[in-house]
C-alpha cells in the first residue's frame, strides 16, 4: 500500500493512503542503519509503501519503502550538530513568517532559511505578520524589508490573522499546492493557519514577555488537508536555523543578487571576502547589495550558524 506521511512523532508515523484511511505506521528497522544522516529518516511529506499487519485487534503498518523526494527542507539538528534534521519534504512552497517585533526576526535568520529553500529548490514567500499591531516607524521597517526582498525575487506579502488583510490573497497561492508554513514561535503561524482554515483549530500560545519570544505550541511537523484544495504543513517554531550539507564556494550562489554579479568578479572562484575587482563587493559600496544580506552571507561562510540561536544575536 501507498501513503503520504501526514505527521510524525519519532517513532510512529501517520500515513495516509489513496482511498484517505489513515494508519498508524512505524518504520522497519534497516532505516535507522541505512546511512541517512538525518535524526529522522522519514519526514512528513514522503512518499511511502507499507504493508498492513493486525496483532490483538489492531491493524497498524510496517513502512518499507521511501520514494525519491522532489526536495526537502533541513537543518541542523538541534541535539546532534553532526546530524541533520528533514523538515519536511515534497514541498511546492514556503511560507516564512516575519515579525520585526513580538518577537523579532532577525536578517540573519530569514537569509539562512533562503539560502537552505533556495539551495534545495523550494519556493519561498516571505508573510511580513501581525501588520495590523505595527505603530509607523515599525511599518517603515517592514516596507524597508519587503523592498529588500522583493529587489531580488522574493515574494513579500504584509498578513494579518487579527484583521484579515491579504489572506485570501495566500490562500489563493496555496490553492492546489503542499505548502509549509515556517518562523520562529510566536509569529502567528498557527492563528493565521486558524483564519485561513478555522476548521483546523490549532493550538496557539501567548508572547513570553520576558524575553519576547513565542512559546512553543507545535512540537511535530503536521499536514493537513483544507478544505479548498490545499495542504498544508504546520511545523514547530524554529529558533535558529544552521545551514548544513554546503561548501563555502557555493554559499554565493544561492544568494540570487551575488549570483547574478558572479560573472563580472574576476576571478571565478571568487568568495567575495578579500579578492580584488569583486563585482560583490563593489556593487555593496555602491548599495545595490543590502549590506544585511552581505553579513549574512559572511557570517555562514564563517560558520558562525553552528551554535546559532536568536537570544544569542539579540544580546550583541
Amino acid at each position: 500500500m501507498t501513503g503520504i506521511v501526514y505527521k510524525s512523532t519519532g517513532s510512529w508515523y501517520t500515513v495516509k493512503n489513496d482511498l484517505g484511511v489513515v494508519y498508524e505506521c512505524r518504520i522497519k528497522g534497516k532505516f535507522r542503519i541505512k546511512g541517512i544522516k538525518s535524526t529522522n529518516p522519514i519526514a512528513v511529506g514522503d512518499v511511502v509503501d507499507f504493508d498492513i499487519e493486525t496483532l490483538d485487534n489492531v491493524t497498524t503498518g510496517v513502512i518499507h519503502t521511501i520514494h525519491d523526494r522532489v526536495n526537502y527542507i533541513v537543518r541542523k539538528s538541534v541535539n546532534l550538530s553532526k546530524q541533520t534534521h528533514i523538515i519536511a519534504s515534497n514541498i511546492d512552497q514556503v511560507f516564512l513568517l516575519i515579525t520585526i517585533n513580538n518577537p523579532p526576526t532577525l536578517t540573519s535568520f530569514i537569509d539562512r532559511f533562503l539560502v537552505t529553500t533556495q539551495a534545495y529548490g523550494i519556493k519561498t514567500i516571505l508573510l511580513f505578520n501581525k501588520v495590523d499591531a505595527y505603530d509607523d516607524e515599525t511599518l517603515l521597517e517592514v516596507k524597508y524589508l519587503a523592498s529588500v526582498y522583493r529587489k531580488i525575487g522574493y515574494e513579500c506579502i504584509g498578513v494579518s490573522a487579527a484583521t484579515g488583510k491579504n489572506v485570501d490573497k495566500v490562500k489563493a497561492l496555496m490553492k492546489d499546492k503542499v505548502s509549509m508554513f515556517a518562523g520562529h514561535s510566536g509569529v502567528g503561524k498557527s492563528t493565521l493557519v486558524n483564519v485561513i482554515e478555522p476548521d483546523l483549530d490549532l493550538k496557539t500560545k501567548e508572547i513570553s514577555t520576558q524575553h519576547m519570544q513565542g512559546q512553543h505550541t507545535t512540537t511535530f511537523a503536521e499536514m493537513f488537508d483544507l478544505n479548498f484544495g490545499a495542504k498544508i504543513i504546520d511545523t514547530p517554531g524554529i529558533k535558529g536555523f544552521g545551514v548544513v550539507d554546503m561548501d563555502k564556494e557555493e554559499v554565493g550562489d544561492y544568494f540570487p543578487e551575488f549570483f547574478a554579479l558572479k560573472q563580472d568578479c574576476k576571478f571565478n572562484n571568487c568568495l567575495h571576502v578579500e579578492e580584488p575587482k569583486c563585482a560583490v563587493k563593489e556593487a555593496l559600496e555602491k548599495n545595490e547589495v543590502a549590506f544585511s544580506r552581505y553579513r549574512s552571507y559572511l557570517q555562514i561562510l564563517e560558520g558562525d550558524d553552528e551554535h546559532y540561536r536568536t537570544e544569542e544575536w539579540m544580546k550583541e
